[in-house]
C-alpha cells in the first residue's frame, strides 16, 4: 500500500489540525465533515481570475476542460486548484519541498543500493477506484464525500494521497519504490493547512526467502525492517534524535505505527507507516509476499525543519523567500522578510443542514486566494426556534505588501455575496 502523508492507503498522513507536532495518517481526515449533495457543492461556481487553458503533467496534456467542469453539477474543483495543477513544487531542486524530497532520495541511494524507483511526475488525475477502494477505503468513509475531496465527475478526482497509484505500480511489477507528487483535499484556512500539498509515499514488497531465512514470520520480520529503515531516515533528517514508536490502527496496515521524535523539546510526530494488508497485495498479483508502506508531508518536514511559519509562503514566488534555500542545502533557518499586519473583517449568518466550513473555505479562497489567512470560527448559537448562526472571523493578509481598506473591503462584499448564493445562508 503506498503511502504518503495524506488519505487512504498509506498516504499515510493528514496535515495537522493545530501544529506542526501532528502529521498524521491521510485517512482520517476531517472526522467530523458532514457529507454533501454534489448539487449543493458545484452550484454557481465563481471564477474570479483567469487561469491556464492547459498545462502538460508528465507529458500528457491536461486542459481546464478536462478538470473544472461547469456543467457538470457533481465538479466541485474551482480554477483556482485547477491552477496548481503542474507547478510541482517538489521537482523543484532549490526549493525547500525539492530539497527534502532529493535529501530522503539520498537516504535510499546510499542504504538501499539505489534499489528503490522513484516516481515524481505522476497525473494526479485519478480514477474512484485507485482513490479509493485500491487502498480499501471503506464505502462510507468521510473521506469519500465532495466535503473532502475535489471531485472532477462521479467517478474521477485529484488525488488525495499518493497512495491512489499503488496498486498499479504492483500490478506493474514494481517491488520498492518511492512515490512523490502534490495531493488535492478541501480543508480548512490556516497556517498549517492548504487545500494543495505534498507527500511522499515508500514501499517495499519481500519474497519469502527473506523472512524464512531470519527464522521470523513474514509480518515481524516486515515490521522491525520498516523501523530500522525509518529510524535511519529520521536521524538523516534530523540528526541523532531521540525518538519512540506508537502502536496505532489503519485499516490498510496491520501492524501499524506512528513515528515521533523529540524534536526542539517537544514530540513531533514524523509520518505514520505499517505492514501492508495481505488483501491488497493479493489483488495486485502478490498473494505469497508480505510488504510495509510509510508516508510522509513534505510541508509538514520542511516548515519544521527551514523554520518556515506559514504554509502559504510555500508557493510564494518573492525572490526574498525563494533566494534563501539553495539545492542540497537541508535545514537552513528561512529569515522572515516581512511582517504586514493582518485585518480582520467577522460575517454572521444562519446556517442550513448542508452547511460545512470548508465548503465556506472554498468559497473565501475563491474569492481571496492566498490573501486569506485565515477563517476562523468565533461564536455560534441556537435560538428558541431552531436556527442556528455562526459568525467567522477572516484574516486577509498578504506576506510581501500591505492591503488597502478598499481591497478589503472589496474582498469581503464579493465574500458575502457568494456565500449567500452558493451557500444558501442567510447573513445576519
Amino acid at each position: 500500500m503506498m503511502i504518503s502523508s495524506v488519505h487512504a492507503t498509506l498516504s499515510l498522513f493528514r496535515q495537522s489540525n493545530n501544529s506542526l507536532r501532528s502529521l498524521k495518517f491521510c485517512l482520517p481526515f476531517s472526522s467530523s465533515a458532514a457529507s454533501l449533495s454534489a448539487n449543493n457543492l458545484s452550484r454557481k461556481k465563481s471564477r474570479q481570475q483567469p487561469v491556464l487553458s492547459a498545462l502538460e503533467y508528465g507529458g500528457v496534456k491536461i486542459t481546464r476542460q478536462d478538470v473544472v467542469k461547469d456543467d457538470d453539477p457533481t465538479n466541485n474543483v474551482p480554477d483556482n486548484i485547477f491552477s496548481k495543477l503542474g507547478m510541482q513544487l517538489h521537482r523543484r531542486d532549490q526549493h525547500p519541498l525539492g530539497i527534502i524530497k532529493n535529501a530522503i532520495y539520498d537516504y535510499f541511494d546510499t542504504n538501499y543500493s539505489n534499489k528503490f524507483n522513484k516516481f515524481d511526475d505522476l497525473s494526479p488525475i485519478v480514477s474512484l477506484k485507485q482513490n479509493f477502494d485500491d487502498v480499501l477505503v471503506p464505502e462510507d468513509h468521510v473521506s469519500r464525500s465532495y466535503n473532502d475531496t475535489y471531485y472532477i465527475d462521479p467517478q474521477t478526482v485529484l488525488r488525495c494521497h499518493t497512495s491512489a497509484h499503488q496498486a498499479e505500480l504492483l500490478r506493474d511489477g514494481q517491488t520498492h519504490f518511492l512515490v512523490t507528487g502534490d495531493v488535492y483535499r478541501r480543508d480548512s484556512i490556516d497556517s498549517t493547512h492548504y487545500p494543495v500539498f505534498h507527500q511522499m509515499e515508500g514501499f517495499r514488497v519481500f519474497v519469502p526467502d527473506e523472512w524464512e531465512a531470519s527464522g521470523m514470520d513474514g509480518t515481524s520480520f516486515a515490521a522491525e525492517d520498516l523501523k530500522k529503515c525509518l529510524g535511519g531516515l529520521a536521524r538523516h533528517l534530523f540528526g541523532d534524535v531521540e525518538m519512540r514508536w506508537v502502536d496505532t490502527y489503519f485499516p490498510f496496515t496491520n501492524p501499524s505505527f506512528e513515528l515521533e521524535i523529540y524534536f526542539k523539546e517537544k514530540w513531533l510526530e514524523v509520518l505514520g507507516c505499517g505492514v501492508t494488508e495481505q488483501e491488497i497485495l493479493k489483488r495486485n498479483g502478490k498473494s505469497n509476499n508480505v510488504a510495509w508502506a510509510f508516508g510522509l508531508g513534505l510541508e509538514r518536514l520542511a516548515m519544521v525543519l527551514f523554520d518556515i511559519p506559514d504554509i502559504r509562503l510555500f508557493w510564494s514566488d518573492d525572490e526574498r523567500f525563494t533566494s534563501q534555500f539553495s539545492k542540497g542545502q537541508l535545514g537552513i533557518k528561512f529569515k522572515p522578510f516581512s511582517k504586514y499586519p493582518p485585518c480582520y473583517k467577522d460575517i454572521s449568518f444562519w446556517i442550513n443542514e448542508s452547511f460545512t466550513e470548508n465548503n465556506l473555505c472554498e468559497v473565501v479562497r475563491g474569492v481571496a486566494g492566498d490573501l486569506a489567512e485565515e477563517v476562523q470560527l468565533i461564536d455560534n448559537f441556537t435560538n428558541k426556534k431552531g436556527m442556528t448562526s455562526h459568525c467567522y472571523r477572516i484574516a486577509y493578509r498578504s506576506m510581501e505588501r500591505s492591503l488597502t481598506d478598499e481591497e478589503i473591503n472589496d474582498l469581503q462584499w464579493k465574500v458575502r455575496d457568494l456565500i449567500q448564493n452558493k451557500l444558501e445562508v442567510v447573513i445576519r
